[in-house]
């Protein structure tokens, strides 16, 4: 009898061992099938309503509403910085014809020119209240005195230049000498500082004019919004550096925009203001939740994986493969958090931007536009719950390593082709004058761009560089147009067609999907997934119903 009882007593303990263990074994499952469930699924399944799934949809609205809005502003502000750069040029530069020559606004080549083009601009700086259209007037310090206009002329320290006798003595040390000029006393200017103007050019470097003007932008009325405040830093250059008898002259503006220090404005546009700022706050509100939200579902699919591992090595003794930590790891999940830090930081530069306390225009459209961007990049993600979109998603996921591999590889090709050309055709082409202008002038060849014209422009001075130009486009042109881009649109071809035969005749299964199907044929002592499938599992699983025993298999 006591043998009996111990028997007893020892399969009940077995017995309530494996059916704790089978309990496990079950809500484990069950949590893993609802984590990899869509938005609809979960709904119907635990009545689990789509929280991440709506704030998505309402951040989605309130962004693009957002950067709408921003870039229309910043639209004017553009257009504005633009017109006050051409009216500038045409108010301070002598026979201006409307239309920079290259890099440079206006080339003189006499020094009765040079003296003629300097003298303009002082002259035309003095009469600027009677000439200017726009709102546009001097600078004033602290003091309320005018900040005046600068002359500064730099020159080799000695020079004597002798051409026709093919000598030359100079010190390569560069002095620079200024002068100011107040528009107030314009009429005394040229006589007192004649000495000043007495250029020699044979040691004249460069010429700079610099002077401070500021301006109302008064056109964001139209769109009900404050106008800005605006400083004009405005920098014309003589350039002489290569003493070829050419002077080029540059006119550059560093426009800075900042609240105005007396105003009064009627009408809407300062409620307006105050409703742009509050919607700001919504945005960031929701871009918060966004995160918050994805930022859980990653801690518990890290937990997820870390039950689902611990059940395989004490079961199986066995391992998760990379294939099925991946189907954890999320990356939407990842691209969503940085989309919605991205959006926060723009959004507090907007705020800053409109209560006038910065002028970072350009910082703020960058992490407005990123954000922007990976915010309907990541609506990919609910499109991949249908079958037929999701084609396309496991289509690039595929295809994205190889292509990568194959980009590296082609990419050396390119660059050595990008290096040759700087190098050779660069003295004799404008389209190779520079490394990033030959990188841009060969993508734009490969995709059948201004070919006929990068053959025409070529200067066919030197015969041996026509030659070689010759060689060179076309040994490139029918490199990258015949095999590299026929080789890179194959690869993305051959992953489209295996997702199509995986479709039909089902995808490979890792230890992951034959958990969820409730099959018990693990391999013991497998550390990794079948590694020679010709497909890596994690981008094989889209959202399918199993008309069987209808089982969920994983979302990619």
């Amino acid at each position: 009898m006591e043998l009996l009882g111990r028997y007893l007593d020892r399969s009940n303990s077995i017995s309530s061992v494996m059916t704790h263990d089978l309990i496990k074994e079950e809500n484990l499952r069950d949590d893993l099938k609802f984590y990899f469930m869509s938005p609809c699924e979960k709904y119907r399944a635990r009545r689990h309503l789509p929280w991440k799934l709506g704030v998505q949809i309402l951040k989605i609205v309130m962004i693009t509403t957002q950067l709408i809005l921003f870039g229309l502003n910043n639209q004017l502000v553009v257009s504005y910085k633009e017109e006050n750069m051409m009216a500038l040029k045409n108010l301070f530069l002598k026979d201006y014809s409307g239309v920079d020559e290259d890099d440079y606004s206006v080339a003189v080549y006499t020094q009765q020119g040079v003296y003629d083009s300097l003298f303009y601009v002082v002259e035309q700086y003095s009469q600027l209240g009677r000439l200017s259209v726009g709102p546009i007037s001097y600078s004033e310090d602290e003091d309320g005195k005018l900040i005046p206009l600068t002359i500064c002329k730099q020159f080799y320290k000695k020079g004597k230049v002798e051409a026709s006798d093919e000598s030359y003595d100079i010190d390569a040390q560069l002095e620079t000498v200024c002068m100011s000029h107040d528009p107030k006393a314009a009429d005394q200017w040229k006589t007192q500082n004649s000495s000043f103007f007495d250029l020699k050019f044979y040691r004249l470097v460069d010429l700079k004019i610099t002077f401070q003007l500021n301006g109302i932008n008064l056109q964001t009325v139209r769109s009900r919004e404050m106008p800005d405040c605006y400083s004009f830093y405005v920098t014309i250059t003589f350039d002489n550096q290569c003493h070829s008898g050419k002077v080029k002259i540059f006119l550059d503006i560093d426009a800075q925009s900042c609240a105005c220090k007396d105003w009064t404005i009627s009408g809407t546009a300062q409620k307006n203001t105050h409703y742009l700022l509050v919607f700001d706050g919504f945005v960031i509100i929701v871009c918060l939740t966004s995160a918050v939200l994805c930022g859980r579902s990653i801690v518990l699919a890290v937990r997820l994986l870390q039950r689902f591992s611990r059940y395989l090595h004490e079961n199986y003794n066995r391992k998760v493969c990379e294939d099925d930590q991946s189907e954890f790891l999320n990356g939407w999940y990842v691209l969503v958090i940085v989309s919605d830090l991205l959006a926060i930081v723009g959004s507090i530069l907007k705020m800053e931007i409109q209560s006038k306390s910065l002028t970072s225009y350009d910082v703020c459209s960058i992490f407005l536009g990123t954000s922007t961007l990976l915010v309907w990049v990541g609506v990919i993600r609910y499109l991949g719950y249908f079958q037929k979109y999701n084609v396309l998603i496991l289509t690039m996921k595929l295809a994205f390593p190889k292509v990568l591999r194959f980009c590296c590889c082609a990419g050396m090709i390119y660059l050595g082709y990008t290096f040759c050309g700087w190098i050779v055709l660069g003295p004799y082409h404008e389209k190779f004058e520079g490394l990033s202008r030959v990188a841009e002038c060969l993508f734009s060849l490969i995709n059948g761009d201004d070919m006929f014209t990068t053959f025409a422009q070529l200067k066919d001075k030197n015969t041996l560089v026509w030659l070689f130009s010759r060689a060179y486009l076309y040994s490139f042109i029918s490199l990258f147009i015949y095999m590299v881009l026929s080789l890179f649109i194959a690869l993305i071809t051959d992953a489209y067609e295996t997702i199509k035969n995986y479709q039909k005749e089902g995808f490979p299964l890792t230890d992951l999907h034959k958990f969820l199907r409730e099959q018990k044929d693990f391999s013991v002592a497998e550390e990794s997934c079948q590694h020679d499938l010709p497909v890596r599992h994690s981008v094989l699983c889209c959202c399918q119903r199993n008309s069987e025993n209808d089982d969920v298999i994983l979302i990619s």
